[in-house]
């Protein structure tokens, strides 16, 4: 008993730094984000205390609800391409027809582990009208009519930056299917092909049953990962043009920061935070009946 009692000590000796980290620099600031969200405040003068004040400025602030409608649109677009493409690769880097599978392994993932700054600015020379490859494709397949200014355009400029993010974090999904699938049991796989089961069949009846908790594990992610989306805004576009590709998280900042309302902008934070909260938990409880 003493052994344990002094293992766990050990143990919570060992999780303080991280506990006291997580609690100091994310934790705090979200307390502290709610406090000032009732006061106006430009970050130097004194506190001017407006209690809801902000709060109905924000439900009345149609840039705030644009902001919100680009987070929906990354979400369910990152939802239904990561998911089922992460999805996709992992089936057919866990088959036995592709060789080399170490070095597709790590194509797919390298987007992962690069800077989401280095990405941004990646997508954004992509993009560039007058040097960015993709126009230059277009120019070259005689296509002039079709060249845009991706990210110029408020009717496209959001989905553009969605494909930059489906790209970079499709690996990251792939990595953990490919666990989920390996760790499927053969024997159950052996007698699904015993009783005639293969290919697409056996992947259904079979293969996405047996990951299913990983699946909504991983949808989970997607939206809260989604809704969380700030560097690939700021460095491709800044929110413009014309707030057309603003989301909630970029919003809080310019108001912050930019606008020097940090009344306002902690308001726009803690806002970001409970609807986040909010579609996180009605996610998981749809999943949960999905499951059942």
């Amino acid at each position: 008993m003493y052994i344990l009692y002094r293992k766990k000590w050990l143990i919570a000796a060992g999780l303080f730094p991280a506990l006291f980290f997580y609690l100091v620099f994310a934790i705090y600031p979200i307390f502290n984000s709610f406090y000032y969200s009732f006061y106006r405040w430009d970050g130097f003068t004194e506190l001017h205390w407006l209690g809801l004040g902000n709060y109905a400025e924000l439900i009345r602030d149609g840039v705030f609800w644009g902001s919100f409608k680009n987070n929906v649109y990354i979400t369910v677009l990152s939802i239904l391409i990561q998911i089922p493409a992460g999805l996709f690769f992992a089936v057919i880097l866990n088959g036995r027809l592709l060789r080399r599978k170490s070095l597709y392994k790590t194509v797919f993932f390298i987007p992962v582990v690069i800077s989401t700054i280095i990405v941004s600015v990646f997508w954004s020379m992509m993009y560039n009208y007058e040097i960015g490859l993709i126009n230059g494709l277009l120019r070259a397949a005689g296509l002039d009519a079709w060249v845009r200014n991706w990210l110029g355009e408020p009717g496209i400029a959001i989905f553009m930056i969605c494909i930059a993010i489906v790209w970079q974090f499709t690996g990251f999904y792939m990595i953990i299917f490919l666990a989920a699938l390996q760790n499927v049991p053969n024997e159950i796989l052996e007698a699904a092909d015993i009783d005639g089961a293969t290919g697409f069949r056996k992947l259904r009846s079979v293969t996405i049953p047996m990951i299913s908790d990983t699946i909504f594990t991983s949808v989970a992610l997607c939206i809260s990962g989604s809704l969380r989306t700030f560097d690939h805004v700021y460095v491709m576009t800044n929110g413009g043009p014309n707030h057309a590709t603003e989301v909630m998280a970029s919003y809080a900042f310019q108001s912050t920061f930019s606008a020097m309302r940090y009344g306002y902008g902690s308001t726009v934070s803690t806002a970001v935070f409970i609807i986040s909260f909010l579609l996180i938990v009605i996610s998981r409880l749809v999943l949960r009946k999905l499951q059942r």
